[in-house]
């Protein structure tokens, strides 16, 4: 599939996104010289020449090791007859390298390996132990299409230009947002199209099934990891403690099938968001729909996880270096070891969070959780759920108007969600499992999801069916509902 579109089109936008990204550089440079000039402060233009060298000395002496840890032909036979396979359907000529990362992603980059030029592909552990053959596959094929992509010297300017200036637009203060807003939507259409070639690529290699399986599979995934399992190693590293077997644990999480609808929501609720079109990936229900008359391939990938001989040697190591990233001393024996799956539910429910019950009644200025939650419940039906929202996080008055309301119903949720959980446990509601708090079971048999439950709620703006939840421990605690 030729997705290369127009190559003036392609350098003009690139060009005039470096332009705007280096913009404030540039005002500086200009400001510095002229201070210079004017009073004789030759000293001044020390700084500017100290930037322009920066670079490139940081891309002449930077290189550091390469990343993750080598996954060796010896180590894995499988996984490298896998990974031989799809290059060599792709047309992949260059030495291929590949190593596991600890968390969930999979990329491709150029390498020099003895002189030689090379390409690593980078693997997260959790991907290897959770998708199938035929989805890992996919996901390797997905990637490996970029390289071809790349070779278009064009394509890959105009991502990094994106890429570059999408994080101009990080942070409070956000200067070149009007400009920027109109460049990056200008040229996603183009990057999008990359991304829609590579799904393809996957599809005809690895079958149009696995190809849409592995990409709801990544997102899932992706988002229990980010919940859930960073959710644990920050309490834990608070307590200078890690979990030694926190892939197993992370595998067992996602055999609940609360826990992937949980997922499922969060991935599709951030997929939403992207208020200047910096998003490098089409939404992933866009790219299932391209791949909706997708071929099936004919057999010639399992339907279970390739076998990793070296499982738990990658995931001693894996958990190490998560472990450094939280700054939790792991060699030398000082943070202590904990076991999640041997947790009882209590401990693994105060580890995976509770989050904000204390700081609702206080901005709120309630004492009871069904008062607090009776306040969100209000809001949300008269429509002042946004300021509720901003007082709650006052960070959202700083984003972008798309993004603010997406964060505040995100906010509003959880809020909810933790007032309605307090009261309904404290009424002698059980926990439908050991991982989620939102999940509970009424005394008469009924599970239900409460996250899901509010968020329909302040989706609507209909309360009706969480107050009927309540039933009479309104009247019996003297709720104002």
């Amino acid at each position: 599939m030729d997705i290369r579109p127009s190559p003036l089109r392609t350098w003009s936008l690139t060009a005039t996104l470096l332009s705007v990204a280096w913009l404030p550089q540039a005002v500086l440079v200009v400001a510095l010289v002229g201070a210079a000039l004017v009073w004789r402060a030759e000293w001044l233009l020390l700084a500017p020449a100290v930037a322009l060298l920066a670079g490139p000395v940081r891309a002449a002496f930077g290189r550091g090791p390469l990343p993750g840890r080598a996954l060796r032909p010896a180590d894995e036979p499988e996984l490298a007859a896998l990974v031989r396979d799809v290059a060599d359907r792709v047309g992949l000529r260059r030495p291929l390298l590949v190593r596991v990362v600890p968390d969930v992603q999979a990329s491709l980059g150029p390498a020099r390996v003895d002189g030689t030029p090379s390409y690593v592909l980078l693997l997260g552990l959790p991907l290897l132990r959770t998708l199938t053959e035929a989805e890992l596959a996919s996901v390797v094929a997905h990637e490996l299409a970029h390289e071809q992509q790349a070779r278009a010297r064009g394509t890959a300017l105009l991502g990094f230009a994106r890429e570059l200036l999408a994080e101009r637009l990080a942070g409070f203060l956000r200067p070149l947002a009007p400009l920027a807003a109109p460049l990056l939507r200008a040229s996603q259409p183009l990057v999008w199209r990359a991304e829609l070639a590579a799904d393809a690529q996957a599809a005809r290699i690895a079958g149009g099934k696995a190809a849409v399986d592995a990409l709801r599979r990544t997102a899932v995934l992706h988002a229990v990891y980010e919940g859930l399992g960073e959710a644990w190693w920050s309490a834990l590293a608070e307590e200078d403690a890690f979990p030694e077997d926190f892939y197993d644990a992370l595998d067992a999480a996602l055999a609940d099938p609360h826990v992937v609808a949980r997922a499922a929501r969060t991935a599709a609720a951030d997929d939403a968001v992207d208020p200047y079109a910096s998003a490098g990936h089409p939404p992933f229900a866009r790219r299932i729909e391209a791949l909706a008359d997708a071929p099936e391939a004919a057999g010639t990938y399992g339907t279970a996880p390739l076998p990793l001989r070296t499982s738990a040697a990658l995931a001693r190591w894996c958990v190490r270096e998560l472990a450094e990233l939280e700054e939790v001393e792991v060699i030398d024996g000082e943070a202590a070891r904990v076991r999640l799956l041997d947790l009882p539910d209590d401990r693994l429910h105060e580890l995976g969070g509770t989050p904000g019950l204390d700081l609702l009644l206080r901005v709120t200025g309630e004492e009871l959780p069904l008062h607090a939650l009776t306040a969100v419940l209000d809001a949300v039906a008269d429509g002042t759920g946004q300021q509720l929202a901003r007082r709650l996080e006052p960070g959202l008055r700083w984003l972008d108007a798309e993004a603010r309301a997406a964060l505040a119903r995100e906010v509003l949720t959880g809020a909810g969600t933790t007032a309605l959980t307090a009261v309904l446990h404290a009424a002698g509601w059980t926990y439908a499992g050991r991982w989620l708090t939102s999940v509970l079971t009424a005394p008469d048999g009924r599970v239900v999801d409460l996250h899901a439950l509010v968020g329909e709620a302040v989706d609507s703006g209909d309360t009706g069916p969480v107050r009927a939840l309540l039933g009479p421990l309104a009247d019996k605690e003297g709720a104002r509902a």
